[in-house]
């Protein structure tokens, strides 16, 4: 009994890495069990989507400069409504004082704030 039931180096291979899935697919198992007799998961009820409302442009974002149409007030407004600002939120809407997008990567940002 003191002799090895095989020496091919394959077949060990491949009963080790038989166990090892073997293994890792029951501790999957384990936590989909884990996960289905969760007690501390918040119930979830279940309501009817509502339909999503577009939100109107508020007068709460005035243009600065008569160069700025409505249209283009309403779009900023809506962007930025869209990352979670508020209508109230908005200051100013300031065109470039620039030659429009040609330069705006070379001058520094200057906070007028």
């Amino acid at each position: 009994m003191s002799q090895p039931v095989t020496s091919n180096p394959f077949i060990i291979m491949l009963i080790n890495m038989t166990v090892v899935f073997l293994v890792l697919i029951a501790l999957g198992l384990v936590i989909k069990l884990i996960h289905y007799l969760d007690p501390t998961k918040p119930k979830v009820k279940q309501e009817p989507a509502a339909p999503a409302v577009v939100p109107e442009p508020s007068p709460a974002a005035p243009a600065a400069e008569e160069g700025v149409s409505p249209e283009v007030v309403a779009v900023i407004a809506a962007a930025l409504s869209s990352y979670g600002y508020g209508p109230e939120q908005i200051h100013a809407i300031r065109p470039l004082s620039r030659d429009g997008w040609k330069n705006s990567g070379r001058v520094p940002f200057s906070n007028p704030f």
